[in-house]
């Protein structure tokens, strides 16, 4: 009687093991699906058509006025499904995140809550995808972890970013610490 239960035991035990690696590798495939959206073969990337229904909105971020009162530019960031949770687990995003985020000018004006800044006109996206393996090492966008491009409003598949370290990297550097990636402004990251 004693077998049987033991034998019982290493089945349900198998069998969560098994539920395990399909959940991780149903993980996996759906990060790696997330970045095939938004990636091509050589590493181009592009900014993907359906963030803003399908990705989880991180937070904003509001770049003060050089003169005067208000913001100048306001960027709202959003990441791909599954990248919160994973974050949260061991501070760093899962392979294949990708993070959009959106960079408006803004018109600021007097309302009866205060002096007010809003999104105005777009600027264009920032695109970030996370590639611990270093799949496109040819690539000047690829680097440090991650995918990097900047592109203007009129053209979301087409980077005007020639180069990650010169274009890109330099505005991170302060956030190497937390996956190059500002988190401080993202209550959703919190631990």
């Amino acid at each position: 009687m004693r077998a049987v239960h033991i034998m019982g035991l290493c089945g349900i035990v198998a069998t969560l093991a098994a539920a395990g690696h399909s959940i991780t590798k149903a993980a996996t495939d759906a990060d790696a699906s997330q970045a095939a959206a938004v990636v091509d073969a050589v590493g181009n990337l592009r900014v993907p058509g359906d963030y803003r229904a399908a990705y989880q909105t991180l937070g904003s971020w509001a770049v003060a006025a050089d003169e005067g009162r208000g913001s100048k530019e306001l960027h709202v960031v959003y990441v791909s499904p599954g990248s919160v949770e994973a974050y949260r687990k061991d501070g760093r995003f899962p392979e294949g995140a990708v993070l959009v985020k959106e960079v408006f000018e803004t018109a600021t004006k007097e309302m009866t809550t205060g002096t007010v800044s809003h999104a105005e006109k777009l600027k264009g996206w920032f695109v970030m995808v996370k590639d611990s393996a270093g799949r496109h090492p040819g690539n000047a966008l690829w680097g440090d972890g991650w995918g990097w491009s900047w592109f203007d409003a009129a053209n979301p598949t087409k980077t005007t970013s020639t180069d990650y370290k010169l274009n890109c990297k330099s505005c991170h550097v302060p956030a190497h610490a937390t996956d190059w990636i500002y988190v401080d402004g993202y209550p959703a990251l919190k631990r």
